[in-house]
């Protein structure tokens, strides 16, 4: 940094910064695989934790957990430090830095239960349709009406059993309640199970205060999230990032424009937010992103193509630093020629040509100043990362999380009495009742001398009497039968019986089908 109340990217014909007062304006990071994005994201998190501002970062290939140590000497970063002005001032250092993992494997676990995520969300995380959307609300408002806590997924899992043995009495007070997409909703939580997904909901849930700390030496923490696993999931990835946005925007006060952001975001593979999600889910969140500078955060998205962010969020995102894009197809142009006229521009550059032309390490820059008036577009060398390019060893990341000062407060799980455990209590005392109930009418029939009947109403065999005697007769009896029976009679009796346990077979199967039918 270069001066204080700002940032300092890289240099054009001027230094070109970003200034801290105006960073909870919202950014962009934009441009082609392998054109630079990572380290100017990587410098920008430099930046801010050194001016005591915590970040909030995904690490989808690793090697943003570099910032966690310092740099080594390398010709070329001493060559591009130069070149920027930096050669009486760079050096080397690591950034305080908390590693994440929704899985648990490659940082502190963090979770949220199904309550605090919501129906809408839980809803875009499923990819349920409009009618199983509005079985999830009714389940939610059920659970609300009863008391009964969604703190994890075998909780969501009872009250869907719960749901749909109560389907008819529900339909009339919460609307319709359809078995069917009971059982659709089921089936989707199995997939999501197999992904993982059974890892982020549980307690104890993450405090979002967490993200919010600073280091003793005064700079701001940089929480790190291990997102490569999590890629294979990218619905889970999507929803989570929208989770923690709408979480700050509700726990944290209005604090309106301070002189630097209280946190900042940067969400890299910003388009799986947006790919194929409902208009509603959209408004959500252009409103978060809109209403959440007023809370001092800074949102920075980073994706490959300015056109993954709907028109109404890429807006309100005045910081931009836009990277090479390679115009090979029709919407390659499209892009080129829209990341263009987001900028001011600049009577001696051709933005839209230079855009197709930037090196490895250039960008075009243009960050808000004054009044929040965005600066004329510059093509700008950005300036060498002074922690480490790469990732960081599974030893140094192992020796980090244990030293971290949240080490020991996620890595257990918890399980309190909630929805799970009150409706299968519930269902254990109905089961008494009824063994209470039928060992009742038992006794008393015993006591008037009625035979004992099953559940069934059919009259049970009383074994307590000796019938020796009778059944020898019969038997005695039959074996004379036999006797005087010829083959073929025999052989027609036989098939006659099972004729008969056919049928009957076919008629039961018939009857109880056209019950269930008529039910």
């Amino acid at each position: 940094m270069k001066g204080t109340g700002s940032i300092f990217i890289g240099a054009s014909t001027k230094d070109e910064t970003l200034t801290l007062k105006l960073a909870n304006r919202h950014g962009l990071i934009a441009g082609a695989t392998g054109t630079g994005k990572t380290v100017s994201l990587q410098i920008l998190a430099e930046g801010f934790s050194n001016a005591g501002v915590p970040v909030f970062c995904s690490d989808i290939k690793g090697d943003l957990s570099g910032l966690a140590v310092a740099g080594a000497s390398k010709d070329f970063l001493e060559k591009r430090a130069r070149e920027v002005g930096l050669e009486k001032t760079y050096s080397y250092e690591a950034v305080p830095a908390v590693f994440w993992d929704l899985l648990g494997e490659q940082g502190h676990p963090i979770r949220t239960t199904i309550s605090e995520i919501g129906p809408l969300l839980l809803a875009r995380l499923l990819d349920l349709n409009d009618t199983q959307e509005g079985v999830l609300n009714v389940l939610f408002e059920l659970a609300d009406d009863e008391g009964l806590l969604l703190l994890d997924l075998k909780d969501l899992r009872a009250m869907l059993v719960h749901v749909a043995e109560r389907a008819s009495e529900l339909s009339t007070v919460y609307g319709n309640v359809s078995k069917a997409s009971v059982g659709a909703i089921q089936r989707r939580l199995l997939v999501l199970e197999r992904e993982g997904g059974e890892h982020f909901f549980g307690e104890p849930a993450l405090d979002i205060r967490d993200f919010i700390r600073s280091a003793p030496d005064g700079r701001g923490v940089v929480n790190i999230l291990a997102a490569d696993k999590l890629m294979t999931s990218p619905r889970l990835y999507a929803v989570f990032l929208l989770w923690l946005l709408s979480e700050l925007f509700e726990e944290l006060p209005e604090v309106g424009d301070p002189d630097k952001p209280k946190l900042v975001f940067f969400f890299d593979e910003a388009h799986l937010l947006f790919s194929e999600a409902p208009k509603a889910l959209i408004e959500k969140v252009e409103q978060v992103v809109r209403l959440i500078r007023s809370k001092g955060v800074g949102v920075y998205f980073v994706t490959q193509n300015p056109l993954d962010i709907p028109e109404t969020v890429l807006s309100q995102l005045g910081n931009r630093i836009q990277h090479a894009l390679r115009a090979f197809t029709p919407r390659d142009q499209k892009a080129v020629r829209a990341a263009a006229e987001t900028f001011r521009p600049n009577p001696d550059l051709n933005t839209e040509r230079v855009i197709t032309e930037l090196g490895v390490g250039e960008a075009l820059v243009s960050t808000l100043e004054g009044k929040g008036i965005p600066s004329v577009v510059q093509r700008t060398l950005i300036r060498p990362p002074s922690s480490q390019l790469g990732p960081v060893t599974e030893a140094e990341r192992r020796t980090l999380i244990q030293s971290s000062a949240v080490f020991g407060l996620y890595e257990r799980t918890k399980d309190r009495v909630s929805a799970y455990e009150v409706l299968q209590s519930r269902a254990e005392e109905e089961q008494r009742q009824e063994q209470r109930r039928r060992e009742k009418e038992d006794t008393q029939a015993r006591k008037h001398g009625e035979p004992r009947r099953s559940r069934s109403g059919f009259q049970l065999p009383d074994f307590g009497r000796d019938d020796r005697p009778r059944k020898e007769s019969v038997e005695r009896r039959s074996r004379r039968r036999s006797q005087r029976d010829t083959v073929l009679e025999a052989g027609l009796k036989s098939a006659a019986r099972s004729l008969g346990t056919s049928l009957g077979r076919a008629l039961v199967r018939g009857l109880l089908g056209s019950l269930k039918r008529g039910n």
